[in-house]
């Protein structure tokens, strides 16, 4: 029996699993979020607050609003955080091979945090640049908008438009800010987890909640800066010179620090924070819950 299941723990499934385990968590998370993800991006755009936003999108466009790019976010976690945690997985676990089984040191799980978040970013890209296009659509003037139907019709008409190129429009931004939300994410919920376990001796399921919290609170507190660039610089349109606001991520930053200072990079930051936190914390819920029905059904 024992040498009938070594040829099955190197097959396939094995190897995809995590990333597919990874990828359907991450679009279980994102069906739950979108709405608060949308209003994150409205009100970076300077449409209001919270309250605003949300009053105005459901008197103005209805409730379905709330959903708009939907198609584009689930095919960003399906190539995002496919990626993210199916490299983090194999990472981590060449790292313990390597380390002779022992546990890996924070900044090593770090480290491969880091790698993983820049991998599956650059994956991801095209389909976060057709997420911020579709959510930011309404907020044009009706002559510029861009009426995408669905993602695949925004990354069609990108590659029509403007060439294979523009897909990665503002990867840059995007490679760095998954870096620091994945550095910030990793790093607070291993530390927050041995915390919640050992000193307050919680149980599982709130170790994972409230870890969960406070990983998502530093993850966006990394991460919001970059996210912020990133989304100006994806959203741009050329003027009737046919130039551009910003000629790239580094004159975007510059820009904004001089016109509104450092806090500027933080616009949207309580509504970014709670869209962070409960995506990780339901990430992981999923995660848990489909590797629970994978052992039961023998996968």
């Amino acid at each position: 029996m024992g040498e009938e299941k070594k040829p099955q723990s190197r097959g396939v499934w094995p190897t995809v699993k995590p990333f597919v385990n990874g990828g359907a968590s991450g679009m279980l998370a994102t069906c739950v979020i979108q709405p608060i993800d949308m209003i994150k991006v409205r009100i970076q755009l300077g449409q209001g607050s919270a309250t605003e936003v949300t009053k105005t999108m459901l008197k103005n466009e209805g409730f379905g609003a709330l959903y708009k790019g939907l198609s584009a976010g689930l095919l960003r976690q399906a190539t995002y955080t496919t990626a993210r945690l199916g490299t983090f997985k194999i990472l981590t676990s060449k790292a313990i091979e390597a380390n002779d089984g022992k546990p890996l040191p924070l900044y090593q799980k770090a480290l491969c945090g880091l790698t993983a978040g820049a991998i599956g970013a650059s994956v991801g890209s095209p389909a976060d640049l057709a997420l911020i296009r579709m959510q930011a659509d309404a907020t044009l003037p009706a002559a510029q908008r861009r009426n995408y139907s669905n993602a695949f019709n925004a990354l069609f008409r990108i590659v029509s438009d403007e060439g294979v190129l523009a897909l990665w429009k503002g990867a840059g931004p995007t490679v760095v800010r998954a870096m620091a939300l994945n550095m910030g994410m990793l790093a607070s919920y291993d530390q927050s987890v041995e915390f919640c376990k050992d000193s307050l001796g919680f149980g599982e399921m709130s170790t994972v909640l409230g870890a969960s919290t406070v990983s998502g609170f530093f993850a966006a507190a990394c991460s919001l800066p970059f996210d912020y660039v990133k989304t100006q610089i994806q959203k741009m349109q050329p003027d009737a010179q046919g130039k551009y606001p910003y000629t790239g991520s580094m004159d975007c930053a510059l820009k904004t620090f001089k016109s509104g200072g450092p806090f500027k990079f933080y616009t949207g930051f309580p509504v970014y924070c709670v869209r962070i936190a409960p995506h990780v914390m339901m990430t992981w819920i999923f995660l848990n819950q489909i590797q629970k029905l994978e052992k039961s059904v023998g996968l």
